[in-house]
């Protein structure tokens, strides 16, 4: 079975399941308001409003909206009473008895469409970004008749990853496109028939083609001819590669984000679990807390980037687990969402106060929740970005790489795993800045991170330690596999043709390599690398060194 379909499976289910139960939760209810709460005393009235209140959110959610409004009457006319702490008066108890029998008439009345899952959840699901492209969705397309620029941008695009076929005509180019698509064509602007033939394709083809078009005029009319063909980047020759193969990263990456992250909190285990299911129907990852008192390890397990958490839950309430996360450094930017019934303005900016940063009213229909939280989680990752990148490269920044590197050696430690930390600092590089200028020397930092991301797993760590010094965490590696990577890399990197004014040049980097097993601690790995670095500088640059231990 398809994943989405198990999932719409398992929320029709979650459905039949509420329907099923709502007899017992009813006379709970019941059962409450005959014994503790209809005694002077605050405490059985405060459950007796705590199980109407799971009735209000998570009745229209399984498709009882009569009895959502029924128990949000109720809960209206008990919240005075939990207020004052006083048993309710014989009027009071009538009007009860009143509201209890129009919740349990309401209880036989389900919406006639299910509301799982729904069109809105649907349409989220669909927003998911494809998968992370294989090789051949890496293929450009490059129509250039000059031979010898044709090899050379073909060789420099190898470097980073992208396979390259070439061609003399734009005939020869629409019959391989009717074999094969690549991820891109890159072409002259001024070639015979071109433009024309680039844009007269990409009007018949089912899914839009980048055209990246490079020229020796830098003029308006042959930028206007490259837009009208449907140009989505332009090139003047001699080529800036570094700045083709930025654009040609944006444009042919079709890799998905991690998947969201989403903490729910919620002490009725079916209403979590339609929100989580919800949520994974637009490809989120969700873990789900019912025992409030298991939320301080489930923090540090699942790392969530979303908490989305009920107000009213026995034992605490979520304003004081607000607090409790609020208190850990770890935790303070993690934006938290409460979800309750309470409608009261006053009382949502109260609860806001306490750590929380936003208030969404049950019932919550499937789209907008889907839309909430990964809202919420965007600007979070946005926001932690700025904290925990470097501006120049995208890369992990120095703090961030030293905290990654201690999390990677305890979960190795614990779970048997081999792990390899890197350090790698660029040659000469002050010589780079004062040949060549310092912008020169930042595009030569944004070749190298350039080359080490397409070059790495998705499951490696890259940061940026500090000026022209990288940092690089291999996961489920040993050291020999490391070096011999990150040989394979420092060639590659030799002969990457660097752009300045004054023409081309290229550079070399030095690399060190340390393996956990030989080390005890972040500490000693860190330092091992940095000494074997060093090795690498004394011993002639351009070059790898594996650590002994």
């Amino acid at each position: 079975m398809n994943p989405v379909d198990n999932i719409d499976a398992q929320l029709r289910a979650l459905q039949e399941s509420y329907r099923q139960q709502l007899p017992a939760k009813l006379a709970q209810v019941d059962a409450a308001w005959n014994g503790p709460a209809n005694t002077p005393g605050a405490e059985g009235l405060q459950e007796f409003h705590r199980l109407v209140h799971t009735l209000t959110g998570s009745g229209a959610t399984f498709g009882f909206s009569a009895l959502s409004d029924a128990a949000y009457s109720l809960e209206s006319f008990l919240k005075e009473l939990t207020a004052n702490g006083q048993a309710a008066t014989e009027e009071q108890r009538a009007q009860i008895a009143v509201l209890l029998r129009a919740l349990h008439e309401a209880a036989a009345k389900p919406d006639d469409a299910k509301p799982a899952p729904d069109e809105g959840a649907q349409r989220a699901r669909r927003a998911v970004p494809g998968q992370r492209p294989d090789r051949g969705q890496r293929l450009i397309y490059l129509v250039e008749d000059d031979a010898h620029l044709a090899q050379e941008v073909s060789m420099q695009l190898g470097y980073y990853g992208y396979g390259v076929r070439c061609f003399t005509s734009s005939s020869l180019l629409q019959a391989a496109l009717a074999q094969q698509m690549p991820a891109a064509v890159v072409m002259d602007v001024v070639f015979p028939e071109g433009p024309r033939a680039a844009s007269s394709l990409a009007l018949h083809l089912e899914k839009p083609l980048p055209l990246v078009f490079m020229s020796s005029r830098g003029d308006l009319p042959a930028r206007l001819l490259a837009v009208r063909a449907g140009g989505t980047a332009y090139f003047t020759k001699p080529l800036d590669i570094a700045a083709l193969i930025d654009k040609l990263d944006e444009l042919t990456s079709a890799e998905s984000p991690d998947p969201y992250r989403v903490l729910i909190v919620d002490d009725s285990p079916s209403l979590a679990a339609f929100y989580a299911f919800t949520l994974q129907q637009a490809a989120m990852i969700t873990h789900v807390v019912t025992n409030p008192q298991r939320l301080l390890e489930t923090l540090s397990e699942f790392n969530p980037e979303l908490i989305l958490m009920d107000m009213h839950m026995p034992g605490c309430s979520g304003e004081e687990l607000a607090k409790v996360i609020r208190q850990q450094e770890a935790y303070v930017s993690v934006p938290i969402v409460f979800l309750s019934t309470e409608t009261d303005t006053g009382k949502q900016l109260a609860a806001m106060q306490t750590g929380g940063d936003d208030f969404l009213t049950k019932p919550i229909r499937p789209e907008h929740l889907i839309s909430a939280a990964a809202a919420r989680v965007r600007r979070y990752r946005v926001l932690r970005s700025y904290m925990e990148r470097d501006s120049l490269t995208g890369l992990l920044n120095h703090t961030k790489i030293k905290e990654q590197l201690e999390v990677e050696v305890n979960r190795a430690r614990r779970q048997g795993r081999s792990l390899a930390f890197v350090m790698i600092d660029i040659d000469r590089f002050k010589l780079v800045n004062d040949t060549y200028g310092h912008p020169t020397g930042d595009r030569v930092i944004k070749s190298l991170s350039h080359l080490l991301q397409q070059r790495l797993r998705r499951t490696d760590i890259v940061g940026r330690y500090g000026g022209e010094e990288f940092a690089v965490i291999l996961t489920d590696t040993d050291g020999p596999t490391a070096a011999k990577l990150l040989d394979e890399i420092r060639a590659a990197f030799a002969r990457v043709r660097q752009q300045a004014d004054g023409g081309e040049f290229s550079v070399t980097f030095s690399c060190g390599v340390a393996e956990f097993s030989r080390f005890g601690s972040a500490a000693d790995l860190g330092s091992a690398a940095d000494k074997a670095l060093y090795e690498a500088k004394r011993g002639g640059r351009n070059r790898v060194r594996e650590a002994r231990g």
